[in-house]
């Protein structure tokens, strides 16, 4: 399986799109009050969040619920923002993507998560949920909507490192859940095809697809009962032969 080091691809990083008005540089730049890190407390036992996701991505009662409660869980890392050619389609929860609501995309927190999205850089935060799966490329942690991009103001920057506060999940973020391991970029489809028939002969109990992106072809293993320590230790083995192998939660 090494000798399929050479299909690994890199990915584009998004480059920041240009100033649109006064208007959005106004948005930006306005003194955003900033929530400041409640104390250290034992964690809250998380509600289950409305589903589906209210149009808006969330409503008041999920910010008064981030004012009052502690987080569960802090991730820190990089964070860029999506749209074209993803409007218009299915998000990984179902719905239509809809880059004007406070929503996200992340890898392995449950769907319908409530998160707070802090720019480390400009101290501007915003509450979202996580409907979206991704982003798949190494060494970010969410990609943000349009309107999640511009609230926490990573919109003309374009990447930004940012402070993830878990505030509810609706199913457990350590255990249980469904998994698989999704592998990519490939700008060719036999590429894919030949890695998806590699990956049927080395692990004949799990489901394996190829299928297209908007951009490139990708590969998704999903093993016996979705099982996350099977789906890891294929990730680990995986790294870095095969392109980029991401960990991935299916709901």
């Amino acid at each position: 399986m090494t000798g399929c080091g050479h299909h690994k691809q890199t990915a584009k990083t998004q480059t920041a799109p240009p100033i649109e008005t006064d208007q959005v540089e106004a948005e930006e730049a306005a003194n955003i009050p900033r929530r400041s890190i409640p104390p250290t407390r034992p964690p809250q036992t998380p509600r289950i969040p409305p589903t589906p996701v209210p149009p808006g991505g969330i409503t008041d009662e999920d910010i008064r619920y981030v004012n009052t409660h502690p987080p569960i869980l802090t991730e820190v890392g990089y964070a860029t923002w999506y749209s074209a050619p993803y409007k218009g389609r299915k998000a990984a929860n179902g719905e239509i993507f809809n880059d004007a609501a406070l929503t996200a995309a992340h890898r392995t927190l449950p769907m319908g998560s409530l998160i707070v999205v802090t720019n480390l850089k400009t101290g501007q935060w915003s509450a979202m949920r996580i409907t979206d799966r991704g982003p798949f490329v190494d060494g970010r942690i969410l990609d943000l909507t349009i309107a999640s991009a511009k609230a926490t103001g990573v919109y003309r920057a374009g990447l930004a490192r940012v402070r993830v506060d878990v505030y509810q999940t609706p199913k457990p973020i350590e255990i249980g859940g469904r998994w698989c391991v999704q592998i990519g970029a490939f700008h060719s489809e036999g590429m894919a095809l030949r890695l998806k028939a590699q990956l049927q002969s080395r692990y004949p109990d799990a489901n394996v697809i190829e299928f297209p992106g908007t951009e490139s072809y990708w590969v998704r293993i999903r093993p016996v009962g979705d099982n996350r320590q099977v789906a890891e230790s294929i990730a680990q083995a995986l790294r870095p032969a095969e392109g980029e192998a991401f960990l991935t939660r299916l709901d």
